[in-house]
């Protein structure tokens, strides 16, 4: 794809920033976006960084386990997640049987040799450096002269073989953390085995309608109702964009005020968020791309990509922070565009708004204590049951089997309404809890209050005690996403004469419009 041109302005390039754990299939090439810039910016691809990081996808070089070498000068990672390598190597039968369930590429095996060569190796430079330090120590006397060259000898030999040492020690680290942070989350013992067919329906709501006449997709409806544009939209952006026209710019404009107001009122913070963020916070928020092709766009020439959920952002709002207990729990709620590359993504099943470039969404998020999680993975599934079933829509709640689930998710619910147009169920809406996946890597702690604290964990200060920190737990969920929920409204409130009935719980913020009619 060619560059636009731009006269004095400058241009951005979109790519497809690439997964950093390996993969059983290389990517295609990468394809790009070039947009309009405001100042000069000449981009490229995201740089790379090898370290292998359970997040978005390209084949990267790894070290054999027949090897048994550790790569010479390995790239220091950009950031290290806190990850329990004890615990890890405490219970390597479950942590393998959670990679093969969820056909992670994780190489446990080297994980663990890594670690053990990582224990021997930092045991011998703390030898050593006792070592240096008792020669130190002997030279602060008086001393013969050919006492003295012997020590200095002694202690220059120390140090030359120390600093060999600590470089090794260096490398295997940074090793370490690349291989380890492959490894995905952990799994609710209840969670479902399996590929995505072996999903457990954990409830189904209202029934489908029964209409009296032939049905139309959201697509006729959208033409027939001058509600949106993809001719124009491909000319202008590429496939997969859109214009929303007339009543449909005011039914999106509702969906979110809607979302937003609902879900406030239940104790969440309405946020903005940026669109842009860093590359490293996205990693840290654990995303993986499913199949061979990433979902990300990465701006070139910078560490920053375009945002595919809020998700990311809030995740990332109280990075490297200690919260209070008292704090917690802290909830969200965030509106955003959302940009997602969608690859590998054809055929009518994803035909109209059902996938799409770009998005609006509306996004909960939760920090908590670990002991809570649990309790608010389902406070957010009751919210978005209540929220669709107000809107009247036929769905069904799941929970996701294994094989469907990222690396952060420790457990997964789904929501899929009936779209009648399209004659099935689609995935509206997602509620995951990550547990302290995201929060390890995000550095994202809490202090337990003074009142909780036991004689054994009390640490004394100046007339005051603390527990040691512990990290939170994060969940998030979907409230509404704009171009699903079109699709629902549309295809499941059409009336025979072609216009289509507004839900009553929008019509408020749609200033009492109740029905969108032919022009």
């Amino acid at each position: 794809m060619g560059m636009v041109p731009s006269g004095r302005f400058g241009t951005v390039t979109l790519s497809r920033a690439p997964s950093l754990c390996r993969s059983s299939c290389l990517l295609p090439p990468l394809e790009t976006l070039t947009l309009a810039s405001p100042r000069r910016c000449m981009l490229r691809r995201s740089p790379l960084h090898p370290i292998l990081r359970a997040f978005s996808a390209a084949s990267v070089p790894t070290i054999s386990p027949a090897s048994q070498e550790v790569r010479k000068v390995p790239v220091k990672p950009q950031w290290k997640a806190a990850i329990d390598f004890k615990w890890i190597r405490d219970n390597k039968d479950v942590v393998a049987a959670n990679i093969k369930n969820r056909k992670s590429s994780a190489n446990l095996e080297l994980v663990l040799e890594l670690y053990e060569k990582f224990l021997s190796l930092q045991k011998e430079v703390e030898r050593l450096r006792a070592e240096r330090n008792i020669v130190a120590n002997k030279m602060k006397g008086k001393l013969e002269p050919s006492v003295r060259q012997t020590l200095v000898e002694e202690g220059k030999s120390l140090k030359e073989g120390l600093v060999a040492l600590e470089e090794d020690l260096i490398q295997i680290t940074d090793t370490l953390q690349q291989e380890a942070q492959c490894i995905p989350n952990t799994m609710h013992p209840d969670v479902p085995v399996g590929g995505e067919d072996s999903s457990v329906v954990r409830k189904m709501v209202g029934s489908q309608k029964d209409f009296k006449f032939a049905v139309k997709d959201h697509l006729q409806l959208g033409k027939e109702l001058n509600l949106f544009d993809f001719d124009a939209a491909a000319e202008v952006s590429g496939s997969k964009f859109y214009y929303l026209k007339n009543e449909a710019v005011l039914l999106e404009m509702a969906l979110v005020n809607w979302a937003i107001t609902e879900v406030s009122r239940k104790g969440f913070i309405p946020l903005i968020t940026p669109e842009i963020v860093r590359s490293s916070v996205v990693e840290k928020c654990g995303f993986q791309p499913r199949g061979e092709n990433t979902q990300v766009y990465s701006i070139e020439d910078s560490d920053q990509c375009l945002i595919g959920t809020a998700e990311i952002p809030v995740g990332g709002i109280h990075m490297d922070s200690i919260l209070l207990e008292s704090g917690l729990p802290r909830k969200y709620v965030a509106y955003s565009h959302c940009f997602r590359t969608e690859a590998g993504a054809a055929g009518t099943a994803t035909r109209g708004l059902y996938r799409v470039h770009q998005f609006s969404k509306v996004e909960m998020f939760i920090f908590c204590r670990p002991e809570d999680s649990d309790m608010y993975h389902e406070e957010l599934i009751a919210i978005e049951e209540d929220l669709f079933t107000s809107l009247g829509l036929h769905f069904k709640i799941l929970d996701m089997a294994t094989g469907d689930l990222g690396a952060p998710a420790y457990r997964k619910f789904d929501v899929e309404a009936w779209m009648p147009g399209l004659g099935r169920y689609g995935e509206i809406s997602s509620a995951s809890n990550c547990t302290d996946y995201q929060s390890r890597r995000l550095g994202i702690r809490y202090r337990p209050s003074v009142s909780d604290l036991s004689p054994t964990n009390a640490k004394k200060g100046k007339g005051s005690s603390s527990a040691p920190t512990q990290f939170v737990h994060t969940l998030n969920a979907t409230a509404c996403a704009v171009p699903r929920m079109l699709v629902c409204l549309l295809e499941n409130f059409q009336q025979e004469d072609g216009s289509v009935v507004i839900p009553e719980p929008l019509r408020p913020f749609m200033g009492g419009l109740q029905v969108i009619s032919r022009k």
